[in-house]
């Protein structure tokens, strides 16, 4: 599990790096979060941790302050999740999270990354099995034992935990994240989360090995981000 979160930790610092709408990103998810759950961020405990998250990733306070304020106001575009599932160069696995106000405009633009790379998008289903919908919580530290108790004392549902590099990295089903992270700072004090999300981690990978294969995931990788819709991708591509 590990392996596949550092892959997609190498994914997104690529991705990220290039991207000029990471602002209009957390934007849109801060705006959904706070309107279906409330902008007060000491309740709303999802957009607490969204909004901690935004700035890890410097996005600007206005930014912040701008989506919450709009989501007071009651009106504005009506966002909704959608999925994508797909296959990539070697049979690889894709999977697509996206917010849309338009689902058709939004599967046509996905459909369109998958065709112009000669890949395939898929049924819902066809590769969401094969992905763990995970929380990752990691932050510094080497006492593996001491967290592991913590969390097991809360009852937490512990997918895998491991010490590297001086960070310990905790792994649970998505619907643990919460109590996970609240037993984690009850364990350690003034305990800060380098990382603190929810993905879709890859049961398995699948390796690359032609130029042609690894040219052809970069650019559907590409042209996905550059879709403003999308606000993910996953995949168990490794090259």
């Amino acid at each position: 599990m590990g392996r596949a979160y550092q892959n997609r930790k190498d994914s997104i610092a690529k991705t990220a790096a290039a991207k000029s709408k990471v602002y209009s990103k957390y934007g849109r998810q801060i705006y959904v979060v706070a309107k279906q759950g409330g902008v007060d961020p000491d309740a709303n405990l999802q957009l607490r941790s969204l909004i901690d998250n935004a700035k890890k990733d410097q996005v600007p306070a206005h930014v912040i302050e701008k989506a919450i304020d709009k989501a007071k106001g009651g009106a504005g575009e009506d966002y909704s999740p959608a999925m994508y599932e797909g296959f990539g160069p070697g049979n690889c696995m894709v999977m697509v999270d996206a917010l849309t106000d338009n689902p058709n405009r939004t599967i046509g633009e996905v459909r369109n990354c998958f065709t112009k790379t000669k890949c395939k998008l898929g049924a819902p289903g066809s590769v969401s099995h094969m992905f763990d919908h995970c929380a990752i919580l990691r932050f510094a530290g080497d006492d593996e034992d001491a967290a592991l108790e913590a969390l097991m004392m809360a009852d937490v549902d512990v997918t895998d935990i491991e010490t590297d590099e001086g960070f310990i990295t905790v792994f649970t089903p998505h619907t643990e994240s919460h109590k996970a992270k609240v037993a984690l700072q009850e364990a350690f004090a003034g305990i800060e989360f380098e990382v603190d999300e929810v993905q879709h981690l890859p049961q398995m990978m699948t390796d690359l090995t032609s130029e042609e294969d690894i040219a052809q995931m970069e650019k559907l990788l590409d042209m996905l981000n550059d879709c403003d819709d999308v606000q993910n991708v996953y995949h168990n591509a490794q090259w």
